[in-house]
This record gives structure tokens, C-alpha cells and sequence, in this order.
């Protein structure tokens, strides 16, 4: 016969430091999570990853699914699973779409602090709904039924020698197996090595850029520079007025003459772009065209000159421009 609960269980439950295993190792989990991703070094190594992915794909569905179903007659350890997981990846999104319609957006601390907040709150109506049931009908991790049944079923004593060798050869390969996986998350082989050069407007548009102005005006430009190397880069601008012609004879294009209007040194970590407000004068009226070079690490000496020093830029941007006397 099923004890009914009274206050005094309930205050047994909260008051005397209870709790059910699987829902305190939520919670420090959680801690261990939040910890790693906004204390300094440990945000750049790979704990980040292995305490924080099981946070968007499992725990959030778990401690929904304990709150909705405190006892072990309701489903089995595997369909909890199974709902965990897919749970865990209705509500995130959910709650991402939530924040899109509020001040602070989608962005990393509203995230972090959503889930921890739904996941806390899912675990506290667990605990109580669970303490409200008789101890026999509570749902707990059969971890150490698990443990005697795998432990019979590979380790059992009628097993022949072989049987025992393939089995621990079985235990290896599981936990190689899942090591690899680990390995896999947390260390990604490396993506394409590329770098972005762009320039914008001056209202940081692909559009209205300066290309008819007079003499010794400055003209307003946004130089961007990506680092996706998977280092920190030490790059350097070059911007260079040409005098530039096309010969149609020969098909060919030729500079007849190239001024240095600036260079400009910019360090960008990997995975983070700079962007640049930068203003250029040209005092040539000769000038039809803006070079933007860009270097990366080391730049040549002043003997690569003209197209040379072009083509040994890691990247190159231009605009063709029309530039007129100042007073005339």
C-alpha cells in the first residue's frame, strides 16, 4: 500500500540535503559548464566544448522529461533518453526564438542564462514531484543494475577463455570508440585558411563609394580585414594611386605611374575581423585608380614595384576614380 506524502516528507525532501543523484549531477554539470565557457583560458580549450554541447543537446530535455514523469513506471530508462535528446533540441530553438523577440537578442549571455534558468527551474519541479511519490515509485538511475547485468553479461562464470578475451577486446573497442568521438568534437580538423579584404562606404554599405573628387580631398573609405588563418596575423595595408591605361592594341594594361598614399599596419586575432575607417588623398591628377594591397607577415622591399608588387600581395582591392584639379 502506497504511503500518501505529508509535509513532513516534503520537508524531508528539501530540508535535510536529499537529493536524487541524477538531478544534483545536472546541476554540477551546469556549474562545471558555465564555468568553462566565461573563465579565461578554459573558454579557449576543449572543455568548453565537452561541458557545454551536452547543455544544448541532452540536459535541458532531461530535466524537462524528469519534471514531467517523476516515476519509474512511467517510461523506461531508454525512451527517457531518446525524449531527452529530442526535447533538448525542440527547446533550445524555442527559446532562441523567444530571446529574437526581446532586448537582448540572440546573443551568448541571454542564451546561457535562459537555459540555466529553464534547466534549474525544470530540475527544482522534479525534485518536487518526485519527493511527492512513495520511495518505490521514485524514478532513480539503475546504474548499478546496469553494472551487474553488463557484468554477467560479459564476465559471466560458465564463460570460456575466448569469451573472456572477446569480451574485454569489446570493452576496449567501446571505449576507443568513444574517445575518437570526443576527440572528433573537441579537436576539428582544421577548415579552409582564407582571409577577407573588403572596403566599404563610408556608411559601412558596398555601395557609394568615392570615385569623382577633386585634388587634396579626403575621401572616406572602411578597409575590412578577416582573419580566418587559424593564428593571430600581422597584415599590412598598402593604398597606392595609379596611373593606369589600357592598351588595346597589345590587350594589355599598363602603369605609368604608382604613388604610395599609405600603409597600414593591422593585427587581427583568428577568427575575428577589423574593420578600419580610413580616409585617402590624392594630390595627382593623373590618378584613375585607388590600389588596396594587402600583406600578410612579411612585405617586399621597395625594388617589386608596379604590377609585380601587386601580384605579390596576398590580396588586392581597387577603384577606378576620377579625380579633378581643386580649383579649375
Amino acid at each position: 500500500m502506497t504511503k500518501s506524502p505529508t509535509t513532513e516528507d516534503l520537508y524531508t525532501a528539501f530540508g535535510t540535503g536529499i537529493w536524487f543523484r541524477d538531478l544534483v549531477g545536472i546541476l554540477v554539470w551546469l556549474g562545471i559548464a558555465v564555468l568553462t565557457i566565461y573563465i579565461p583560458y578554459l573558454n579557449e580549450s576543449p572543455l568548453r566544448i565537452v561541458f557545454a554541447l551536452p547543455v544544448v543537446l541532452f540536459i535541458p530535455g532531461y530535466a524537462l522529461i524528469a519534471a514531467l514523469f517523476p516515476g519509474n513506471e512511467e517510461i523506461d530508462t531508454l525512451e527517457r533518453t531518446a525524449l531527452s535528446f529530442g526535447l533538448s533540441i525542440a527547446v533550445v530553438p524555442l527559446i532562441g526564438l523567444a530571446l529574437n523577440y526581446t532586448p537582448w537578442g540572440i546573443r551568448l549571455d541571454p542564451i546561457v542564462i535562459s537555459l540555466v534558468i529553464f534547466t534549474v527551474l525544470m530540475v527544482f519541479v522534479a525534485h518536487y514531484r518526485r519527493a511527492l511519490l512513495a520511495l518505490e515509485e521514485r524514478f532513480a538511475l539503475p546504474v548499478r543494475d546496469w553494472y551487474t547485468e553488463a557484468k554477467t553479461e560479459l564476465f559471466s562464470e560458465d564463460q570460456s577463455s575466448l569469451d573472456r578475451a572477446l569480451s574485454y577486446i569489446l570493452i576496449i573497442a567501446i571505449v576507443a570508440a568513444v574517445i575518437t568521438t570526443v576527440y572528433v568534437i573537441v579537436v576539428p580538423k582544421e577548415g579552409e585558411h582564407f582571409t577577407e579584404f573588403y572596403i566599404l562606404g563610408e556608411e559601412g554599405m558596398a555601395a557609394d563609394y568615392p570615385d569623382r573628387f577633386a585634388t587634396g580631398t579626403a575621401q572616406p573609405v572602411i578597409i575590412g580585414v578577416g582573419n580566418h588563418e587559424f593564428r593571430p596575423v600581422d597584415y599590412t595595408i598598402e593604398v597606392w594611386g595609379i596611373n593606369q591605361a589600357w592598351i588595346a592594341e597589345e590587350n594589355r594594361s599598363e602603369i605609368y605611374s604608382m604613388g604610395l598614399l599609405d600603409q597600414i599596419p593591422v593585427s587581427v586575432a583568428h577568427n575575428e575581423t577589423s574593420e578600419v575607417p580610413y580616409n585617402f588623398t590624392v594630390i595627382d591628377v593623373t590618378t584613375n585608380r585607388i590600389q588596396f594591397l594587402l600583406f600578410m607577415d612579411a612585405v617586399p622591399d621597395d625594388s617589386v614595384s608596379g604590377m609585380e608588387r601587386i601580384n605579390a600581395s596576398y590580396r588586392d582591392l581597387h577603384l577606378w576614380v576620377d579625380v579633378r584639379p581643386l580649383y579649375g
